[in-house]
């Protein structure tokens, strides 16, 4: 009997670089695209008729099945290949959010801004990104890989949101929504890069020393039911529920609060793009701390600052500074929540099934970023601002630094099928 092959080093740290490279390009696109929505929302409104809680709820929907579909690209990519979810969703993406052209009722508005970009940005969000390449880097890229990635949806919105404000005001929103359906073509040439790599190695993925053992042959039922019954996987949820709905609630909602305190549609572009590229520095600061103190511990540190940066906003006078200095400060935390959750996950249960159990905990976010996007607009449609939004979104903020705390984050290595074993507070 011939000896099992050996199993292969990870790629050398200059191919690890690339495939990071080509991974944040996927990003860079579908976070940029997501994260632009709310400079659609006041020109739609003024051009269509339909009233800002009808686009809202398209918005709310949008960042649901958003949620919604992660999960389901992650069985896909799980099952048969990163690539082909990855193609598909480009697909989608372009396909909603240039259909959104035309969308001049509530049923167009919700089948492009509701369905096909949400599943096309599912398709080519940060865990199926990640578990198709993270088992093929060498351990001393591991946390920063997940930092540089997320850091890209960052620079993503940094890019996208003056640039659509600009095509905005330039030419209206129908040529804002062209380029940017036609940029996200640009994760197909990224995406096949990362399959033509990563299949080199394919036959026989290196072994992650720096994981648990994942049990290849533990079939996706029987990863799903250790999840659900893991407490601190549960705690995650909770905690990226609140996540979901603070960032869909400023995402959609910022610009309108901008505009209800007297500026122009110029400052809610700055502002976002000022919150795009503060996080490109949080998240690469998140994934650097991530090597030195216990992730659980970095998300409570993260959604405290929330809350703190809330309560000063509130108190603030809302002059063109108060929002810059609010939107820079927001965006150190931004989404440095996701690499930390997602290095959590990765330790409880490894890379294995990494796409769909990240994905299922961005269903979570999403559920909560549904609520914080169509609750700010019930909220400045009956109130006549979002001060009670504000109020609850602070409230939660605490709630989710809290959640963390009794998280028995996992020594490195842990097997799968024994949750309980090797555990640290």
């Amino acid at each position: 009997m011939s000896p099992p092959p050996a199993t292969p080093a990870a790629f050398s740290v200059r191919t690890a670089w690339i495939l990071i490279a080509l991974s944040g390009v996927v990003i860079l696109i579908t976070m940029g695209s997501r994260l632009t929505n709310g400079l659609f929302l006041h020109p739609m409104a003024h051009a269509t008729g339909l009233g800002i809680v009808e686009i809202s709820m398209a918005f709310a929907i949008g960042q649901l099945m958003w949620g919604v579909f992660q999960p389901v690209f992650g069985i896909l990519s799980d099952r048969y290949s990163p690539l082909a979810s990855l193609i598909l969703g480009t697909v989608l993406l372009a396909a909603g959010t240039i259909g959104a052209i035309w969308a001049d009722d509530m049923i167009w508005m919700v089948a492009t801004f509701g369905l096909l970009a949400p599943a096309g940005a599912a398709a080519g969000s940060y865990g199926i990104v990640l578990s198709a390449i993270a088992r093929y880097l060498p351990d001393s890229l591991k946390n920063l890989s997940g930092g540089v990635i997320n850091a890209c949806g960052s620079a993503g919105q940094f890019l996208f949101a003056p640039l659509c404000q600009f095509f905005i005001s330039s030419w209206g929103y129908g040529s804002a929504l062209a380029m940017m359906g036609l940029t996200s073509l640009a994760v197909i040439p990224a995406a096949l890069g990362i399959g033509r790599i990563t299949a080199r190695q394919n036959a026989i993925p290196p072994k992650d020393a720096s994981l648990p053992d994942t049990h290849e042959g533990l079939g996706l039922k029987a990863a799903l039911s250790l999840a659900i019954r893991n407490p601190g996987y549960l705690l995650l949820q909770a905690g990226f529920f609140t996540c979901g709905f603070h960032i869909a609630f400023l995402v959609t909602h910022l610009p309108g609060e901008i505009a209800s305190c007297g500026h122009g549609a110029a400052v809610a572009g700055a502002a976002l793009g000022l919150i795009g590229f503060c996080n490109i520095i949080g998240s690469l600061l998140s994934a650097w701390l991530g090597t030195f103190y216990k992730m659980k511990h970095i998300l409570t540190v993260l959604y405290a600052a929330r809350a703190v940066m809330i309560a000063l906003f509130m108190l603030s006078a809302k002059s063109e500074w108060d929002f810059y200095l609010f939107a820079a400060g927001m965006g150190f935390t931004w989404t440095g929540t996701v690499a930390p959750t997602a290095a959590i996950v990765a330790k409880l249960f490894g890379l294995r099934y990494l796409a769909t159990l990240f994905g299922i905990t961005f269903l979570t976010h999403q559920i909560g970023g549904f609520l914080g996007a169509w609750l700010g607009g019930v909220a400045v449609t009956r109130f006549g601002s979002y001060q009670w939004v504000w109020y609850a979104d602070m409230a939660m903020a605490l709630l989710a630094a809290l959640f963390h705390l009794p998280i028995r984050e996992p020594a490195p290595v842990r097997p799968l099928s024994r949750p309980a074993m090797a555990e640290e507070g």
